[in-house]
């Protein structure tokens, strides 16, 4: 028999030594014991925790009492999950009960995760040692440890394996072992595996019991998908059992997610019918539900109703209401509900501050929003960046640009790192208060601290540098953005193409447009508008005429700014008429003209005298309910003057008084 020594070599028993004098540290898959060693092993120098080697981990182990042993207690804070698996991996014969202790020991500390390698390494040693009460407590462990779809696959494998093997390695799946399994693919949606599981599942002759079921209803319901849901609970009395509180609450999730509340609320009726009591899950599912229907008022009723069942609102009952009342710009009853919260002695947390921060923000309430981070930070509750992201948004729209970057400044004191958003947020304020010299100081720190800028920042600064007039850096950004992996899209050439023509360049505008084609890109409406409106004003309607057929031709569906300058660069040729008629397609596309419109084609028309027409067309604004603006009654009071009717012009005066 071979085996490997306690420096990691090979050794082989010598000549009429029994099994029963192999070292302490390996085990006899043959045997359930554990063997003495006839003496104890050399003393062994302290290994450096900061170079720690499998090798050096293992000759500690072979001391006598090494769990107590000075050098081991040391090392601990030192040793990783990755540690323990190359350990298991490399001695997959180390004595089990050696596996077991070390792996407890080590899992006491809370900064010890260990991943399902670590596990899985650990039950290959336990399992070939036929240690399965032990080996199967920590295969449950391995399940609840996944922390991804490529975990959940990995330990999917290594159980089919392990539950299809003949030999040493055999260990056949227990019915709780399932049901976890199903759990844990059902938290990252992976409902392909979980049919294919549920299947082996009867395949092992394992009847599935209510938690089964209840895991396989849930995750369709997650996904909105009733249909498949209503499957299993069928499977539920097909199998003797029925649909408990759990099988209800998830299809009052399935109905809300498929935005069909009318029929959650259905179920949620049935529920005492059926002898299943209604639980805090059930209310939040459905308070949810009506929500995202936009039906809050109903979700606050539901709210409200929880008493009759002994049901009290969780932290994330209040934060749905909260941030549905946020959304609806209904601040003030958000701000009573918190303090209801807090009066209740419901501890909002960090997501129901967030919310809370964002909706002030939104509702221009920054002093208060400031307010409340400052609590939250007080409470030492975990801090987002979203939480601070919602604050400096706030302040960068609002053009408190200094404010926004003193709360960046404290995100780098608190050791939370800014992200990509982050950095977005401030690059647009900074852009839109003309300081787009800092805004590019900011992409450097995001390309110093090796966080890719995505293409909306690329964009912002686009957009920033073309504001200022700075085409050739926007050209040069654009190159910047292909030199780093990402394609410019049509945002990124719209305001190269706006600014083009702005500064009369339309040939150059005309060119880049014709390029888009080439590199893939379907050109908006944003860029079509941009095109018309510098052909018109370099006084070429008929191309802008003809760019607006191609526009139509493409399925690109122009908005009232792209009417308004088209009807403005005909009106300016005086083409009143044909002015006119774009109105009416206008009118007969859905699209509703604006005051702009009106007081355009309404300057035009009085440019050329033609009171009757200008009336006739002022009271059509006026029935469709447009209010005139101050260029509409100027654009009268120029005409009249010119003409030398003052009477008419004082009545235009009044009208405007009236106003």
């Amino acid at each position: 028999m071979i085996i490997r020594s306690t420096t990691g070599g090979i050794v082989k028993p010598k000549a009429g030594q029994s099994k029963s004098a192999l070292p302490l540290l390996y085990f006899n898959s043959h045997s359930t014991s554990s063997v003495a060693q006839s003496q104890a092993p050399p003393a062994i120098d302290t290994p450096d925790p900061l170079h720690l080697s499998t090798h050096q981990l293992l000759s500690l182990l072979s001391q006598p009492n090494w769990p107590k042993d000075p050098s081991f207690r040391k090392l601990v804070p030192f040793i990783s999950p990755f540690h323990l698996t190359s350990l298991f991996a490399q001695h997959p014969n180390l004595n089990p009960q050696t596996a077991v202790t070390l792996f407890s020991s080590l899992s006491q500390r809370a900064s010890f995760s260990p991943d399902v390698h670590c596990y899985s390494s650990l039950l290959t040693i336990l399992i070939r040692s036929r240690f399965l009460g032990v080996a199967e407590k920590i295969r449950i462990s391995m399940l609840k440890s996944c922390q991804s779809p490529q975990d959940a696959q990995f330990v999917l494998t290594f159980l089919r394996n392990m539950n299809t093997c003949d030999g040493e390695f055999s260990f056949k799946l227990t019915l709780r072992c399932y049901n976890t399994l199903l759990m844990s693919l059902s938290r990252f949606l992976m409902i392909d595996d979980m049919k294919c599981v549920y299947l082996e599942m009867l395949d092992d002759k394992l009847p599935p019991n209510i938690y089964t079921f209840n895991t396989m209803v849930n995750v369709y319901c997650k996904l909105g998908n009733v249909g498949e849901a209503y499957l299993y609970v069928s499977k539920i009395a097909q199998a003797g059992l029925n649909p408990d509180t759990h099988t209800y609450t998830s299809l009052i999730l399935g109905h809300c997610r498929s935005k069909n509340v009318d029929s959650a609320s259905m179920v949620f009726a049935l529920m005492p019918q059926k002898g299943c009591p209604r639980n805090e899950v059930s209310y939040t599912n459905l308070i949810h539900g009506f929500c995202e229907a936009g039906r809050i008022d109903e979700a606050l009723e539901m709210f409200s109703q929880m008493g009759n069942d002994n049901c009290r609102p969780t932290v994330r009952t209040y934060t749905v209401l909260i941030y549905a009342l946020c959304g609806s710009a209904r601040i003030s009853e958000a701000l009573n509900l918190f303090k209801d919260m807090m009066e209740k002695g419901c501890q909002p947390n960090a997501h129901t501050y967030t919310v809370l921060i964002d909706g002030m923000c939104r509702d221009n309430k920054l002093d208060e929003a400031r307010s409340l981070l400052n609590v939250m930070l007080a409470k030492g509750l975990v801090r987002s960046v979203v939480t601070f992201n919602a604050l400096i948004n706030g302040y960068c729209k609002e053009g408190i640009i200094d404010a926004a970057f003193e709360i960046f400044a404290m995100m780098e004191l608190k050791n939370i790192s800014p992200n990509v958003r982050t950095y977005n947020e401030l690059i647009c304020g900074f852009c839109k208060a003309k300081k787009v010299h800092r805004a590019m100081a900011l992409l450097g720190i995001m390309l110093e601290r090796k966080l890719s800028p995505s293409v909306i920042t690329y964009n912002l600064l686009i957009d920033g540098q073309c504001k200022e007039g700075h085409i050739e850096s926007a050209f040069r950004l654009i190159d910047l953005m292909t030199e780093n992996g990402l394609l410019p899209d049509q945002w990124s050439y719209s305001a190269l193409i706006d600014t083009l023509c702005k500064k009369r360049r339309v040939e150059e505008a005309g060119r880049l447009f014709n390029s888009l084609n080439k590199k893939g890109l379907k050109a908006n409406e944003v860029i079509y508008t941009s095109l018309i409106d510098g052909h018109c004003k370099a006084d070429k309607v008929d191309i802008a005429l003809s760019l607006f057929e191609r526009m139509l031709a493409e399925d690109c569906i122009p908005n009232s700014c792209t009417y308004n300058v088209l009807i403005g660069g005909l009106c300016r040729e005086s083409k009143v008429h044909e002015a006119s008629l774009l109105l009416d397609g206008m009118v007969g596309r859905g699209l509703k003209p604006t005051v702009v419109t009106y007081s355009i084609l309404i300057e035009q028309l009085l440019k050329e005298y033609a009171f009757d027409l200008a009336h006739t067309t002022f009271d059509q604004m006026v029935s469709l309910g447009y209010k005139p603006d101050v260029c509409t009654y100027t654009s009268f009071l120029l005409a009249y003057c010119n003409q030398g009717k003052l009477k008419e012009a004082e009545e235009v005066m009044a009208k405007m008084d009236k106003e």
